[in-house]
């Protein structure tokens, strides 16, 4: 996997969907359950969701009727190790000096 990280910052950079993830931290919730935990519309929630699909940071699967969402631990690691490469080759280039 490819990491976009224009589209990781932009989903991490609203406070909503930061929430959502730390609910989804806990266990895997439906749409509505998450709804429950926010003064904000269904459709707002829904779209919050997508940009976290769409960032794979999170997963649906269908159970049914409902769609559960959960966290995808691995994204986040994989985050966590090109952000410190980033600044990783920074460091090396400095060396150099």
């Amino acid at each position: 996997m490819t990491l976009n990280f224009d589209q990781t910052f932009k989903a991490l950079a609203d406070n909503n969907r930061r929430r959502i993830l730390i609910l989804l931290k806990e266990k895997d919730l439906t749409a509505g359950e998450i709804a429950e935990e926010f003064n904000i519309s269904k459709p707002s929630i829904s779209h919050h969701l997508k940009i976290l699909k769409n960032a794979d940071l999170i997963d649906a699967r269908r159970e049914g009727q409902n769609i559960y969402y959960s966290l995808k631990m691995t994204v986040f690691q994989e985050i966590l190790n090109g952000f410190m490469g980033l600044f990783k080759e920074e460091d090396d280039n400095n060396e150099d000096v």
